[in-house]
């Protein structure tokens, strides 16, 4: 009998192996995942009026679940990070050409029925918008979550665009420089901004709207104002953000109570 229960105590130690390194494996492509991550990374200082009991420190670092089960389009799966070009840009960055330098309006519609007008600013933001119009036109966004809300005075937007829904995950590029970029660190109700990491060059599908004025720490650099919503501004704040954060963290941002999917983007050159 010892041969036998030998035999099987290696078997089990070898699944066992097995099954710890697959673990390890799938941590690390996490992990991976989570440097890429492209939220707003900024610590934002909220001063409050003189009848307010102080001053708020809102730090709007990187929220991730741990959950990546969000429904994404082809287009959408998670990459190896490629290699740096002379510019600091990675992977394959769509031309900053295709803007035009022009105005480009379409929609993006939240939940099927939460319907926002957008405006992208060709001339003020020419790489930028060139990214959104490509990912907007290539369906990227279509089926991807909002996965991170800021609802405290003065700090309020909604985060849209991983391809894994839950912070992580990009379209295998990364871009910079900043662009339109407000110098006094205000971004108004209504504003869309590209988010990124800590590094200039980071920015890559992940964006923020913006639906009350908010104020960002711009010690780092700032985010790249994109474009702006046009309409649909009300309906996003009543079926959505007034619903609240299901479990904020340590920042105050976290998931929308109301689970948020994009189920539409169109966009056109403005004629």
């Amino acid at each position: 009998m010892a041969p036998k229960n030998q035999s099987r105590d290696n078997r089990e130690a070898r699944e066992r192996l097995r099954l710890y390194q697959a673990r390890q494996g799938l941590h690390d492509r996490q992990r991976r995942r989570r440097v890429r991550d492209n939220t707003v990374g900024a610590v934002v200082l909220v001063l409050v009026a003189a009848l307010a009991t102080g001053s708020q420190l809102v730090h709007a670092g990187t929220q991730g679940s741990g959950k990546a089960d969000a429904s994404a389009s082809t287009s959408a799966t998670a990459t190896a990070t490629p290699s740096a070009s002379a510019s600091g840009d990675t992977g394959d960055v769509p031309s900053k050409s295709i803007a035009g330098g022009k105005t480009w309006t379409g929609t993006l519609t939240l939940n099927k029925d939460v319907e926002l007008g957008i405006e992208l600013d060709g001339k003020a933001a020419p790489q930028a918008a060139s990214v959104e119009i490509d990912l907007i036109r290539k369906q990227f966004y279509e089926g991807t979550t909002c996965h991170r809300l800021a609802d405290s005075a003065d700090f309020k937007f909604l985060q849209c665009g991983s391809a894994n829904g839950d912070g992580t995950g990009d379209a295998g590029f990364q871009y910079g420089p900043l662009e339109n970029v407000p110098s006094d660190g205000e971004y108004p109700a209504g504003t869309i901004a590209i988010a990124r990491g800590s590094s200039p060059t980071s920015q890559t599908t992940q964006f923020f709207i913006v639906y009350g004025d908010t104020t960002l720490d711009g010690s780092t650099g700032g985010y790249t104002v994109v474009g702006k919503v046009t309409s649909g501004l009300d309906r996003l704040e009543s079926q959505i953000t007034s619903k609240g954060i299901a479990s904020p963290g340590s920042d105050g941002t976290g998931e929308p109570k109301v689970a948020t999917t994009i189920t539409g983007a169109t966009i056109a050159e403005q004629q």
